[in-house]
């Protein structure tokens, strides 16, 4: 039996080759700074309708509740910044929509992972997550020293900025852990500053409910008229509290072939979003995360940016 810090290493090794921008370990340990956080978080209502938010409070700080026995949580992230931008003259999605639905992508990364695991070092119980369970990824991240929680309360790398996606595999293994990296956002507030719905309340507090992502993806309802003007020409999520961070100079292309666009997409104008069939959305959509908000709540989303024109 290799002993765990060869078990760590062969982690990290597979976790780059299967495509894994980082890996990093911490202990599977109840997230004791973060419980008061939340729970104010919770009471002063930023999560708005997302509802599920208040479920499973005890199960997002103890990963020992998700995954019994459990004793690392090793955090991946995986890069999905574009090799282009859509047209200038276009209503605007998030990057991380361009391409098909990351959930499914990253899913059958880790349970490759896990098999390896399996494999290589013998009968480990854990599960994977990515998006779709009460994990605090981006805590779990920081706390493995992947990078810092941002002002903008994204996940901050000096190499790569922000744009990737965060997952989990939690295992009943002991390995190696990382420790955490300071933080360097410094006094700049350019995130702060550049929110047009000032959704970032204090440095490293984001009310959910004023956010452009919770608008034109979470919220099922009429957006409300006292944010008419502040979209930006976003009608699905909103990049601007990454795309106005310095540390994003540094973001590189992916080289995921499956987080490409649909080859129209790039080229569609604001009067082709105006048009749009639900044809066309399900070719364009496919098997993207635009789905989710569904032909017509995407439409919802442009008629409401219609109306400030």
């Amino acid at each position: 039996m290799r002993n765990k810090t060869n078990h760590t290493s062969l982690i990290k090794t597979e976790a780059n080759r299967l495509g894994f921008l980082s890996c990093g370990i911490s202990k599977a340990t109840f997230l004791e700074e973060e419980a008061p956080r939340l729970e104010k978080w919770l009471k002063n209502d930023m999560h708005g309708e997302m509802l599920y938010m208040e479920n499973h409070f005890d199960k997002r700080l103890d990963p020992t509740r998700l995954v019994e026995g459990s004793k690392s949580v090793i955090s991946l992230l995986l890069n999905y910044y574009p090799k282009e931008e859509q047209n200038k003259n276009s209503f605007k999605l998030s990057k991380y929509a361009y391409g098909q639905d990351y959930h499914h992508i990253i899913k059958s990364k880790l349970r490759l992972l896990q098999e390896f695991i399996s494999e290589e070092i013998g009968e480990v119980n854990g599960r994977a997550f990515v998006d779709s369970a009460p994990v605090l990824d981006k805590v779990w991240a920081a706390k493995s020293g992947l990078g810092w929680i941002g002002k903008h309360s994204n996940l901050l790398t000096q190499q790569t900025g922000s744009f990737y996606f965060i997952a989990e595999l939690i295992i009943d293994l002991k390995l190696d852990y990382d420790a955490p990296v300071t933080d360097h956002c410094g006094s700049c507030t350019a995130c702060i500053d550049a929110c047009p719905t000032d959704a970032i309340v204090e440095p490293y507090v984001v009310d959910g409910s004023k956010c452009i992502s919770y608008f034109t993806i979470e919220l099922k309802n009429e957006i409300p008229a006292a944010f008419k003007g502040k979209f930006d020409d976003w009608m699905f999520g909103c990049d601007i509290c990454q795309d106005v961070c310095p540390w994003n100079r540094f973001s590189k292309p992916h080289n995921e072939p499956l987080f490409d666009p649909h080859p129209e997409l790039l080229s569609m104008t604001k009067k082709d979003w105006e048009e749009i069939t639900e044809d066309v959305f399900r070719k364009v959509f496919q098997k993207s995360p635009v789905k989710r908000t569904k032909f017509n709540g995407l439409n919802r989303n442009i008629d409401y940016l219609k109306k400030i024109k």
